[in-house]
């Protein structure tokens, strides 16, 4: 059995408190928005209970799907960094960048540097994306979807070049018949405001549709939820993990990460999730369990 931990959007609190030059363009507008609304649903107590029930699990690996800084802050990088440190080595964790890591311009592509053991694939002098990394029975295909966007916009896009790289990828991943899990930020099923939709989600779709994946992680939403694409064979589960800082009340969901028990051979896969999330007491449980495949 091979157990893979999955979390996303951190939105690792506090906050750091930027500079007036800091506050530029788009990031003024974030500012405001976590001062007044959204800083109050995130909290690290939270944050640091599920990490350490996660890290009780022993999993195999630990897939993060984006989302570590708020206003892409050059200190949120560092910050993020002794994050996925205390989660593991680059071995055994994996991460893809979010819209909020990609925020603005000036920054952007700073987590490349800051995070690089953790997203870079096998092979040697790859292209960043997607990478691929082999662990197990399981091949974890990381894509990149963060891109610098205007104010009130939380969009993302692959672009053609990655598109291209991926769609080999898989083809040759398919004939080798080993389990794929393809990390994405924005989710490429369910529904959501055109303002934060995945631009590309079409051409992404077309090479499910055509090649298949056995399981797509994603986060974004900040939700819990399980929706499908269609494959060649059967339909591909989607799956996103709400944030892990949501404090209880959250109205889009509690702070919780998954666990994918994954099983079986070529052909006969099998994959169980468990998700775990925070409680109004601060503790952390069961919450549900689904066969997924």
């Amino acid at each position: 059995m091979f157990i893979l931990a999955h979390l996303s959007d951190p939105h690792i609190p506090p906050m750091p408190q930027p500079s007036p030059s800091e506050l530029i363009g788009k990031r003024i507008t974030g500012y405001l928005n976590w001062k007044l609304r959204r800083g109050s649903h995130h909290r690290r107590d939270v944050l640091n209970a599920l990490i350490e029930d996660l890290l009780a699990q022993s999993p195999d690996h630990i897939a993060v799907t984006g989302d570590l800084a708020n206003l892409s802050l050059a200190t949120e990088f560092a910050e993020s960094r002794k994050f996925l440190t205390h989660l593991g080595d680059g071995k055994h964790v994996s991460v893809v960048p979010g819209n909020h890591d990609a925020y603005v311009r000036s920054t952007d592509g700073f987590y490349l540097s800051a995070w690089r053991e953790y997203l870079t694939g096998d092979a040697p002098k790859a292209q960043p994306f997607p990478f691929l990394r082999r662990r197990g029975p399981v091949a974890i295909i990381g894509l990149s979807t963060g891109v610098p966007t205007l104010p009130f916009f939380a969009s993302g896009r692959l672009g053609s070049a990655q598109m291209d790289r991926f769609a080999i990828m898989m083809e040759q991943l398919r004939k080798e018949q080993c389990f794929r899990v393809v990390l994405i930020h924005h989710p490429p099923a369910g529904d959501r405001s055109w303002l934060k939709r995945l631009e590309d989600v079409e051409d992404f779709r077309g090479v499910i549709v055509r090649l298949g994946a056995e399981l797509i992680l994603s986060g974004h939403d900040h939700i819990g939820a399980v929706n499908a694409i269609p494959g060649p064979q059967k339909p591909v589960p989607v799956v996103q993990v709400p944030s892990t800082s949501a404090a209880p009340g959250d109205p889009r969901g509690a702070g919780a990460y998954n666990l994918y028990r994954i099983e079986g051979a070529p052909g006969r896969w099998t994959c169980e999730m468990e998700s775990r999330g925070i409680t109004a007491a601060g503790g952390v449980i069961t919450i549900s369990k689904k066969k997924l495949i």
